[in-house]
């Protein structure tokens, strides 16, 4: 059976997952792990056979075959079950999910995807148009004719990434967005790659290859690409790129990112320990709307004074900074920036 919450040290080191081990009628063991994988580990109950020694080692117990036979049809049962539940007790599943959906996800990503097909079905992320958590299967039957991608946003919670600057182009071009509010949603994603041979794609990548994407890049004008060299400059190589965004419409900046590494990737690891994650940086590229009124001031200051846009190139960069949630070098600039771009 399935507790209806998961246990206080569920997430931590010190949980021990197992299921109890009879021998007809006789206990061998109180726990015995390799009846459960860990991505089932939050399952309890018992398991009685015939077919096993009553002398039979903890050693020699991990490689007998009938127990790997019993804990395979025990993960079958526990896959069927899963899904009689989301299709028939919605509201059941949906609450176990809240539980213990976590480590269905740490289970897509442990074993570089190895467990694909046992999982991919049961997990659930909130979507941006339903209003409530789907499946990717749900999300696929909805897609349209023409949309090439399984879109996805990741942050810290659905309200704060219903706020990105980068879902907008994506959003009122119709398309679904599956919300990622867990540390491991993305690492699953990257592992899991595609589902029914539709790719993910972050909306805040470098190129969304949306055809709204196309037309706005044919309006855009070629003689601005010498103020961006200077804004790039101005920041110190901070981004790999300055350029016109293709996916703004009303927010005035955002950053996008090239390469495996996510933002918000880039936050997870670097919350680790040193040793374990290195110095990580996602290749950040700094996209200014050029049909933002923010555009005309950067302008300006190009041809009038662009120490002052000096100080515009990184107030704008440490805001895109802020949207995302990352911190900035230095709080003290920033707010004196902020102040003489104010006072002139």
């Amino acid at each position: 059976y399935i507790p209806s919450r998961a246990p206080f040290d569920f997430y931590t080191k010190e949980f021990e997952k197992g299921l109890e081990l009879y021998s007809n009628g006789v206990l061998i063991m109180n726990k015995c792990g390799d009846l459960l994988p860990d991505y089932f580990g939050f399952v309890q109950g018992l398991v009685d056979s015939a077919d096993l020694s009553l002398n039979i080692s903890r050693e020699i117990l991990q490689h007998d075959r009938q127990l790997q036979f019993i804990a395979k049809k025990i993960k079958e049962k526990i896959k069927s079950e899963l899904l009689s539940m989301l299709k028939d007790e919605r509201e059941s599943y949906e609450t176990f999910f809240n539980n213990f959906g976590k480590t269905l996800k740490f289970g897509l990503y442990s074993d570089w995807g190895t467990n694909k097909e046992m999982l991919q079905d049961l997990v659930m992320f909130y979507s941006s148009t339903e209003k409530k958590l789907v499946t990717f299967d749900e999300y696929v039957s909805r897609m349209k004719e023409d949309q090439k991608y399984i879109y996805y946003a990741a942050g810290e919670n659905v309200n704060s990434i219903a706020k990105l600057p980068q879902t907008e182009l994506v959003a009122d071009s119709g398309f679904e967005i599956l919300y990622l509010t867990d540390e491991i949603d993305e690492f699953a994603i990257k592992v899991l790659m595609n589902y029914k041979e539709k790719e993910f794609k972050n909306i805040s990548s470098a190129d969304l290859d949306l055809k709204q994407e196309d037309e706005k890049e044919q309006e855009s004008s070629e003689e601005d690409r010498d103020i961006f060299s200077f804004m790039k400059e101005a920041l110190n190589n901070k981004v790999k790129e300055v350029r016109a965004s293709k996916r703004l419409k009303t927010h005035p900046v955002c950053l996008a990112t090239e390469g495996e590494l996510s933002i918000e990737m880039e936050k997870v690891l670097k919350a680790m320990p040193d040793s374990m994650a290195g110095d990580v940086h996602a290749e950040k590229i700094l996209e200014i709307n050029t049909e933002h009124q923010m555009f005309t001031k950067i302008k300006s200051s190009y041809e009038n004074d662009r120490e002052k846009l000096k100080k515009l190139a990184n107030v704008l960069y440490n805001q895109a900074l802020l949207i995302e949630g990352l911190p900035i070098d230095d709080p003290v600039q920033y707010a004196n920036d902020v102040y003489e771009l104010i006072e002139k």
